[in-house]
């Protein structure tokens, strides 16, 4: 309590020597503190420079044994000694992991021929005769200039397709620099424009910005815009969103979606939510032969919703692989592909069966190349 009187000799030295000694007490922990934390830099940066030369070391048979492409070598960017997060990686493949366990739904004969031409340059060859659609033929091209010794995408990387109709898609996809990605896409239908869209991509260390420009049209005043962000918040969660706003002459609106990725050991969750619907999917690897995908999907515009269950069983003594799913609208379908060494082909032999409509498709692939 502060009465106004000013303190005393004795009680001003009695002040004076205790905050010396609590001062010079937290001078001494504080020096003990310096010490430590110099200790164990030292320690740290040993481990780290001997973690280093091991890794430079290595890089000669490293790149022998990947073709030159340099993986394991370098620890990943998330790893405990240096504590940053990774890259959330593209919004387009929060749900690759889980897609690629479900069958791509064949029907008829195809049959692929695929030419090297060049280190750079392929080509393929695409027929496919069906009883559903009519029959076509497609001609691929790619040209694709690796750059393995920075990263492990490709750059640049130009495709073009062209079936016997006359529609073509093509792709430009080129890193500007080191973390920003532009990307192109042409699609024709009976020689009309269908879709060109434009793509920006920047890659952060722990996030991702991309923005997606397609049809855009200044004498209609219509486009429509697609921003996407993702967010590493633990080498695990990932959270982010995205915007799609579409402006024409009769119509505007736009549509938000958060979305969030959990990633265990051996299994990935992720849900994107917003006022189009929701979209969930996990992804499980059981072991080294078995994986299984389930995917949820809800549509408030169709005022549809779908279940489906896929999995995928991986038999590398016999060069096999089938992928079969079952979903809530009682379709039924797998796909085997075999591997026909010591032959450059490859045999894929699908069946799909509706048990609502009372319909089955079968098709039959031959890939040589």
């Amino acid at each position: 309590m502060f009465t106004g009187r000013t303190p005393g000799r004795n009680e001003a030295t009695v002040h004076q020597g205790w905050c010396s000694s609590v001062s010079w007490g937290w001078m001494e922990w504080l020096s003990y503190i310096i010490v430590f934390i110099t200790h164990l830099n030292v320690l740290l940066a040993s481990d780290i420079a001997c973690s280093c030369r091991i890794c430079v070391q290595g890089l000669p048979a490293a790149r022998k044994e990947h073709n030159g492409i340099l993986r394991s070598c370098v620890p990943q960017r998330w790893d405990k000694r240096d504590g940053r997060l990774p890259n959330p990686g593209s919004f387009d493949m929060l749900h690759r992991r889980c897609k690629d366990v479900f069958p791509h739904q064949t029907e008829g004969v195809k049959l692929t021929i695929n030419r090297t031409i060049s280190t750079f340059f392929k080509a393929s060859h695409i027929l496919h005769l069906s009883a559903v659609g009519p029959s076509n033929y497609r001609f691929n091209a790619s040209y694709q200039q690796s750059d393995s010794d920075r990263r492990e995408e490709a750059c640049p990387v130009l495709v073009g397709e062209m079936d016997s109709f006359g529609s073509l898609n093509a792709q430009c996809l080129h890193f500007l620099s080191e973390r920003i990605r532009a990307k192109a896409v042409f699609q024709t239908q009976w020689s009309q424009f269908l879709v060109w869209q434009f793509e920006t991509e920047y890659r952060g260390d722990d996030f991702t910005a991309a923005v997606t420009l397609a049809n855009p049209d200044l004498l209609r005043e219509s486009v429509i815009m697609v921003a996407h962000f993702l967010q590493s918040v633990s080498p695990q969660l990932v959270l982010g969103g995205e915007l799609v706003y579409h402006r024409g002459r009769a119509e505007e609106g736009g549509i938000v979606t958060l979305a969030g990725q959990y990633s265990g050991p051996n299994w990935v969750a992720t849900l994107n939510a917003g006022n189009g619907g929701a979209h969930a999917s996990y992804y499980h690897r059981a072991n080294k032969q078995i994986q299984v995908g389930v995917e949820f999907e809800a549509s408030t515009r169709t005022q549809e919703t779908t279940c489906s269950f896929g999995y995928q069983l991986d038999i590398p003594e016999a060069n096999m692989v089938f992928r079969g799913t079952l979903d809530s609208r009682w379709i039924v379908g797998g796909v085997l592909e075999k591997r026909l060494t010591p032959l450059p082909a490859a045999l894929t032999l699908g069946a799909f069966m509706n048990h609502r409509g009372d319909k089955v498709q079968c098709g039959l692939g031959v890939t040589v190349g």
